[in-house]
């Protein structure tokens, strides 16, 4: 009986390879299934025992980027949430931009009364015409493998009790719902307590059929630094200037100039970011590598 080589998890975990799950993320990533079928078997019959997760990621890539940068770019996603770091800003102003996009009118790093103390959210939002009040935290990290635990979800839950406390007659602080969103996923015991208590949780891969990755593939809103065509200091520019969203230059491709790129790079940019846009949605978590 074939087995298949022990690989090393980016959390220095071992488990099998599964080539099965390689190609069903290519294929979630927009990968046809004869494409994601060949790169997958190519990718297989390199791996050996004691193989990083990372470097199969990095060959699937580099071999999908050669066959589609759109649909590399959109199975790069989750790393590329990554790369908005140090800072957690450029992620608060990627997660209002999504927001913004699903018709809600959002406030970012807003100070709020409670009844105690007084607080700041990373983002406010309310939604015209359903008269919804969301406050947000969010946690971002560097690495993938960090996940939001359940100390952080008491934390944000006794935040969000001293703003609900509050007398809202005076509509000083008008909240109705608080969500704890985050660019990685919760531990069982933070998702435990909150489905418990009743914190909102968004993030890469929870709730199941509307996370963090599926909201933005409907959206059509996708980090700028899944762009294939960028380099790493053309991302951090663009980061800079406030240029979180791929949809921002599509919808005014002006916000490139910070780049000075030739014309011919921002064509080919534009088709990488129209592609991208273009692909259909995801419909449940994708189980990238």
């Amino acid at each position: 009986m074939t087995t298949n080589p022990i690989i090393i998890k980016a959390d220095g975990s071992r488990e099998e390879f599964q080539p099965t799950r390689l190609t069903a993320s290519l294929i979630r990533s927009g990968a046809g299934e004869h494409t994601a079928d060949r790169i997958s078997k190519q990718v297989t019959a390199s791996v050996v025992p004691g193989m990083s997760s990372r470097e199969i990621y990095t060959r699937a890539f580099s071999l999908l980027r050669k066959e589609s940068r759109p649909i590399a770019a959109r199975y790069s996603l989750r790393r590329a949430l990554l790369e908005f770091g140090p800072s957690g800003h450029p992620f608060e102003d990627f997660v209002s931009h999504l927001y913004r996009v699903e018709g809600w009118e959002v406030e970012t790093r807003k100070i709020m009364k409670g009844h105690c103390v007084s607080h700041e959210v990373d983002f406010y939002a309310t939604h015209p015409g359903q008269n919804v009040f969301l406050a947000a935290e969010l946690k971002y990290h560097n690495d993938p493998n960090y996940k939001t635990d359940l100390k952080v979800a008491l934390y944000v839950k006794s935040r969000f009790d001293d703003i609900f406390a509050c007398d809202k007659d005076s509509r000083t602080c008008p909240i109705d719902r608080g969500i704890l969103v985050t660019n990685t996923k919760f531990t069982s015991e933070a998702v435990a307590y909150a489905e418990c208590s009743g914190v909102e949780l968004l993030g890469w891969s929870y709730p199941l059929h509307d996370s963090l990755l599926i909201r933005m593939s409907r959206a059509k809103v996708y980090p700028i630094t899944t762009l294939t065509g960028l380099s790493r200091g053309e991302k951090r520019l663009l980061i800079d200037a406030g240029v979180v969203a791929v949809d921002e230059i599509v919808r005014d491709r002006r916000k490139l100039d910070v780049l000075r790129l030739t014309p011919e790079r921002v064509g080919v940019l534009l088709a990488e970011a129209e592609g991208l846009l273009s692909l259909p949605d995801i419909l449940h978590d994708s189980m990238m590598l």
